[in-house]
């Protein structure tokens, strides 16, 4: 399982060199296919009818949905060896999501902090970017829960910095900026001053993969990112880096609607609810190794 009791980032981990893993989805009765190392089942959706006319004629009047995604973190949205196609477990749920409405996900990489903001602007009809569902994102947008997870820990490895999740006072601590991991750690930096501790330094970084480098590097002494996001850049990290104790403080990600959006919105929880029911979400989420993060209840404004 992924979960014990984590939180999320949204956020995550874009290593360079990462292998491209991804699906064959069918939609419409047409195949789109992109390349998957060691092959691998393709994940069929058909268009619900029903759901797909749901959707408001604004944003399906091109045939596309048009996602605004931070592409830094890995294994959930990253960029291909090709430096072109943004790729992982979000962008292909997506694309299924997408499939059942009917119509063709497009992925815009963007900036973590600008996609919620886009969203409301109309720069972009949804963001996809592993969000962290909180009452401060549902204030402004509305959001639709499809996976869950919680925070990781990672260090460089063997730790010789000595860094402890509940006592980090006095160390460098790396995290992405705008996600729910700077709450986190600026909370626990208040705790050290309270207590008459050194504050914890903490270096926010515009994308993951550089709080990742930075830990890496000896830059930082640790860094804290969503659970599927640490594990992946431990992974990735050629034994360089390891994980620092449990997840913790689970919380859904959601998909970000605009607030005047309900009928999309309840068109995408649907959507997600038939790839549940259909079995295509159990299969993408395991083809990518975070079937830890699995739901079964896919709601809006959770």
């Amino acid at each position: 399982m992924f979960i014990t009791n984590s939180r999320g980032r949204r956020a995550a981990v874009g290593l360079a060199g990462a292998a491209a893993l991804a699906f064959s989805l069918t939609a419409c009765g047409e195949k789109e296919s992109t390349s998957q190392p060691g092959g691998g089942p393709s994940v069929a959706t058909s268009v619900d009818a029903a759901l797909a006319a749901k959707v408001p004629d604004a944003i399906k009047s091109d045939g596309k949905i048009l996602v605004g995604t931070d592409a830094t973190y890995a294994p959930a949205e990253f960029m291909d060896t090709d430096g072109k196609t943004v790729i992982g477990f979000d962008v292909d749920l997506f694309k299924a999501v997408a499939g059942k409405l009917g119509l063709q996900a497009e992925f815009v990489p963007s900036t973590f902090g600008d996609i919620i903001p886009g969203v409301g602007s109309g720069k972009y009809e949804i963001g996809v970017s592993s969000f962290t569902v909180n009452p401060e994102r549902k204030a402004t947008a509305q959001m639709v829960s499809y996976f869950q997870v919680g925070t990781q820990w990672a260090t460089k490895k063997g730790n010789a910095a000595g860094v402890a999740i509940d006592n980090a006072c006095g160390k460098k601590i790396a995290v992405q900026k705008d996600t729910v991991q700077v709450e986190d750690i600026t909370k626990r930096s208040k705790a050290c001053t309270d207590a008459g501790k050194p504050a914890i330094t903490i270096d926010q970084y515009a994308g993951q993969d550089q709080a990742t480098t930075a830990v890496v590097s000896g830059k930082d002494d640790a860094m804290l990112a969503d659970y599927p996001v640490g594990v992946y850049a431990v992974t990735q990290s050629n034994g360089q880096l390891d994980l620092l104790g449990d997840p913790y403080e689970a919380a859904p990600y959601g998909y970000v609607v605009g607030k005047d959006q309900t009928a999309f919105a309840e068109a995408v929880r649907d959507a997600v609810k038939a790839l549940i029911s259909d079995g295509s979400y159990k299969t993408i989420l395991e083809k990518w190794k975070v079937q830890g993060g699995a739901i079964t209840d896919p709601a809006i404004n959770p």
